[in-house]
């Protein structure tokens, strides 16, 4: 094969691949379908993805142990003290989900926080190997849990007094080059309704009041869609139902 054919190979290989990049970065990404909630109150994924934790936390009690000399507390992750025991659930997107991110309740935005890093954001290239290897648990190694830029979200149902609030955590990866909010305090969002979106890689964690009336439907290694996955509810079928171990705050 003569330099010229080979050179000709190399530059439509580069062609191609370049023409691949930019329809996704342009295109692909930015893609928005249409989400239709399942009837009931079951609260919905804020994130397309795969669930990498489910946990109930205590309050002051350690979330994961991310390496030695690192855990992860939920005043880590939304950058607040928070009371009473909770259920946190983690959504990994990676380059290729839908990135619009999806109110998980219905109600009154209470706040939007935003919190810049400690120091750079790091890539979350552990998690993401490992979520593609399907080796648990997916969050060992990754420091962005607690330590990149996240946007805070917290949605109310009901009067501030009296009713039922999560928090939704926007956390930006190395690559990402924006987190987007489309709501303010005292906006009112619909269960499904479009709240934002994170520019490439990200993740995605929700934190809820636990009660023992709860039935969580999914475990690490599920794969959700924002606005349609229901995460959990009041009541499931035994044999559908992820019921938490309260021993280990793991999913099983």
């Amino acid at each position: 094969m003569d330099v010229a054919r080979i050179l000709s190979i190399v530059s439509l290989i580069a062609t191609c691949a370049a023409a691949a990049y930019a329809y996704w970065r342009m295109v692909w990404f930015w893609r928005n379908p249409e989400r239709t909630p399942p009837p009931g109150y079951g609260i919905v994924s804020a994130a397309d993805g795969t669930v990498v934790y489910v946990k109930r936390v205590a309050p002051g009690q350690e979330v994961i142990s991310i390496k030695q000399g690192l855990a992860a507390r939920l005043s880590d992750i939304v950058r607040e003290d928070v009371d009473a025991p909770k259920l946190l659930i983690g959504v990994f997107m990676s380059p290729f989900d839908v990135h619009y991110n999806r109110a998980p309740i219905s109600g009154e935005v209470e706040f939007v926080r935003h919190h810049p890093g400690m120091g750079a954001n790091l890539h979350m290239g552990r998690m993401h190997w490992r979520v593609l290897l399907r080796r648990g648990p997916y969050w060992a190694g990754s420091q962005h849990i607690v330590r990149n830029e996240r946007t805070v979200t917290k949605i109310t149902s009901g009067s501030r007094e009296n009713g039922y609030s999560c928090y939704v955590v926007q956390i930006a990866a190395k690559t990402v080059s924006g987190i987007d909010s489309y709501v303010a305090q005292g906006d009112r969002v619909g269960r499904g309704e479009i709240f934002g979106m994170i520019r490439i890689g990200s993740q995605v964690d929700l934190v809820l009041p636990w009660h023992d009336g709860m039935a969580v439907l999914v475990r690490p290694g599920d794969r959700v869609r924002a606005g349609e996955t229901v995460l959990c509810e009041e009541r499931a079928p035994a044999s559908a139902a992820c019921h938490i171990d309260v021993a280990s705050g793991n999913a099983s």
